[in-house]
C-alpha cells in the first residue's frame, strides 16, 4: 500500500544520536524563542509546519506543496542527508520567504520527538500544523511466518511513532498563543482493506484512525482540529512495486496503476488551510483505477 517516508528497521533504544538540527535562509537554530517569524510590511505572521517523514515520497511532495503555499516547514525524518535532499530541491530560500529547517528524528524516540518540537518552537515560536507521516509498510509475510520483531518494527513507527507526535503537537498547540492548531494524520486504503500478508500495517492503520477521532475530540476545546487522509497508490519508493505486480485478495498478481505524489500533497495543503473551525475528518486519495473499491 502507498505509504511515504518509509522508516526502516527495527526501532531499538540503542539507536545513535542523530545530528543536530540545521536550517536554510542564514538562521542559526540556537536563537532565542521568538513569537514568529517578522513579516514585512506588518503581514500575518507565517504559519509553521512540522512534516515527518519528510526525506521521502509523500512526505518529501507535501513539504514542497507547504513551502510553494508559504509555510514555513520543519522537516522530520532519521536520514539527514535525505531532510536535506528535500531542503535542497525546495529551492533557493528568498529574503522574506519561507523558511526551512531540518530536524533529524526517529520518531519511536521519545527523546527525540521531544526535542523536534522544542526545536520548532525555539526558532519559530509555534507550530501550527503536524503532517503525521513518518511510516513503513515492513516485510510482507504470512501471518504465521512474521517475526515479533517486523510486527513490533511496524507497529513502533506507524503508531507508537505517530502516537508521540500528535502529543507533542498537541501539547505546543494547547500551551502557545493563540492556542489551536492542526494535525493531519497519514492514514491509508488499508484503514479499511487489507492487502494480503499485511497484518501488522493493516492493524496499525485502522488504529490510525481511532487517534485522528479521539485527537479530535480531545483536541475541540482547544482549537485543536484533526483530520486524516487516506492514501492509495501514490507513486513513491515504496510503491515501485504497484507497477511490476503485486499479490492480490484472489492469490494473482496484478500491476496496479500509481498516481503522482503532487495530487495527494496538494489535497494535504487544502486540508491544512481551512480555518480551524473547519475540518476534513477523513479524505481519500488514490489512483482512480486502484483496485480498492470492490477490493476481494
Amino acid at each position: 500500500m502507498a505509504r511515504a517516508g518509509q522508516v526502516g528497521g527495527t526501532a531499538t533504544a540503542d539507536r545513535p544520536t542523530l545530528p543536530a538540527p540545521t536550517s536554510r535562509g542564514g538562521h542559526s537554530t540556537q536563537t532565542a524563542t521568538v513569537p514568529q517569524e517578522a513579516r514585512q510590511g506588518g503581514a500575518a505572521p507565517r504559519k509553521v509546519a512540522v512534516v515527518t517523514g519528510a526525506g521521502s515520497g509523500i512526505g518529501r511532495a507535501v513539504a514542497h506543496a507547504l513551502i510553494a503555499a508559504h509555510w514555513t516547514v520543519v522537516l522530520a525524518g532519521r536520514r539527514a542527508e535525505a531532510l536535506a535532499e528535500t531542503s535542497r530541491l525546495a529551492g533557493p530560500v528568498d529574503a522574506g520567504g519561507p523558511a526551512i529547517l531540518t530536524v533529524p528524528t526517529d520518531v519511536t524516540r521519545p527523546d527525540q520527538v521531544d526535542a523536534l518540537f522544542a526545536a520548532a518552537r525555539e526558532r519559530f515560536g509555534r507550530v501550527d500544523l503536524l503532517f503525521n507521516n513518518a511510516g513503513t509498510f515492513g516485510r510482507p509475510a504470512p501471518l504465521e511466518e512474521l517475526a515479533y520483531e517486523d510486527w513490533r518494527a511496524v507497529v513502533d513507527v506507524n503508531l507508537t511513532g505517530s502516537f508521540l507526535c500528535a502529543q507533542a503537537a498537541f501539547r505546543a498547540m494547547k500551551a502557545q498563543d493563540p492556542q489551536g492548531g492542526r494535525i493531519i494524520n497519514n492514514g491509508s486504503v488499508s484503514a479499511h482493506a487489507p492487502r494480503p500478508h499485511s497484518i501488522a500495517y493493516t492493524a496499525t492503520k485502522h488504529a490510525m484512525t481511532g487517534l485522528t477521532k479521539s485527537l479530535s475530540l480531545d483536541g475541540r476545546p482547544y482549537g485543536i482540529a484533526c483530520g486524516q487522509i487516506d492514501i492509495g497508490n501514490a507513486a513513491t519508493e515504496m510503491t515501485g512495486r504497484m507497477q511490476t505486480g503485486i499479490l492480490q485478495a484472489n492469490g494473482e498478481l496484478a500491476v496496479e496503476p500509481v498516481m503522482d505524489a503532487a495530487d495527494v500533497a496538494r489535497t494535504v495543503v487544502h486540508m491544512a488551510a481551512l480555518p480551524l473551525a473547519a475540518n476534513v475528518q477523513f479524505a481519500t486519495v488514490m489512483a482512480t483505477n486502484m483496485p480498492y473499491i470492490g477490493r476481494g
